[in-house]
């Protein structure tokens, strides 16, 4: 009798433990889904939950706050998810919050973060539906990851074939690293280079100095630069020299016109340019007048020792010296 009441003691002991345990179980499984708590419902439309379910957790700025109370699809592209919020939080979220379906660690269950808006809005209501934001699932980062291991792949048979060109000494680059003479010219040419461009910045310092040596102010460019007189006076000579130069051109061009005219025509001066007959005679011609002027002097002196002519010609020179003396005096 005292072995069964023990064994009842300890059935009876048993149960309430249990019984508290599932309780206890109970009310955590409970307040972790807001079974107990004041709470309200919000909704976020999204294209793609990517694998979210039921219960899963609801995080504002990282702090649990609710879970995922339905999940209906309202068209092919189209998903509503419900949420359960906890009332306290309600007053912190704005109706410009973001809502995003993220992973809760890299391989665990998703859940809906919901993200502060930036800009100043009006208290979350109950019933609200919250912007959504769409991040790339992981099947698409796969897909992407893929797609850049291939070009990785690509990129690597094409580098190994140029390494190996190269190795080859093969192509310019092949040769430059494969033929010592050719680099070798290569270094000279650069070195070559190095002298010039060294030898052109003295050039140039020294066209500087020169340059800087220059009194600028005191200057034919000073003057044309700032004086606008003599700029004026300067483009007006210009202009004249111009003229005068189209004006010469004329000239010239009539005088080779006259000059072709005489040439081809038929007037005295063509005749007398072209004509060695008439250039003889008048040749002739001068010699015998200069003939007649030397003959005609002679008989002027010898008039001059004639008794009859003696007289005339001593009064002349009298006069003459007369003349030159009254200059002398004035």
């Amino acid at each position: 009798m005292k072995t069964s009441n023990t064994q009842k003691f300890n059935l009876g002991l048993f149960i309430v433990i249990s019984t508290l345990i599932l309780v206890i179980a109970l009310y955590f499984i409970g307040n972790r889904q807001n079974l107990f708590g004041k709470t309200f419902r919000i909704s976020a439309v999204f294209n793609n939950i990517n694998g979210l379910q039921l219960g899963n957790n609801v995080r504002y700025s990282g702090i649990n706050v609710g879970t995922v109370k339905s999940i209906v699809m309202l068209n092919d592209s189209t998903i509503c998810v419900d949420m359960i919020i906890e009332e306290k939080i309600l007053q912190h979220i704005r109706k410009n919050a973001i809502a995003a379906i993220g992973s809760d660690g890299l391989v665990g269950s998703m859940v809906i973060n919901i993200a502060p808006g930036k800009d100043i809005s009006t208290g979350l209501a109950p019933g609200d539906t919250l912007k959504t934001y769409s991040k790339i699932s992981t099947t698409d980062m796969l897909e992407t990851l893929n797609t850049t291991n291939d070009n990785a792949a690509k990129l690597t048979s094409g580098l190994l074939k140029i390494t190996t060109a190269i190795n080859d000494g093969k192509g310019t680059l092949g040769m430059l690293i494969k033929d010592p003479e050719l680099a070798s010219n290569l270094k000279e040419t650069i070195n070559n280079l190095k002298n010039a461009s060294s030898d052109a910045s003295k050039t140039i310092i020294e066209i500087k100095k020169i340059v800087s040596s220059i009194n600028y102010d005191e200057s034919v460019a000073y003057t044309l630069l700032s004086d606008s007189i003599s700029a004026n006076k300067t483009k007006s000579i210009i202009a004249n020299l111009d003229k005068s130069s189209n004006e010469i051109n004329t000239v010239i061009n009539n005088l080779n016109d006259y000059i072709l005219n005489i040439k081809n025509g038929d007037g005295t001066i063509n005749y007398m340019v072209n004509d060695t007959i008439l250039v003889k005679n008048i040749d002739e011609t001068m010699k015998n007048i200069k003939e007649g002027s030397v003959r005609l002097n002679e008989n002027l002196e010898a008039l001059k020792h004639n008794f009859l002519f003696r007289g005339y010609f001593r009064k002349l020179e009298k006069e003459k010296l007369k003349e030159e003396k009254k200059k002398a005096k004035n």
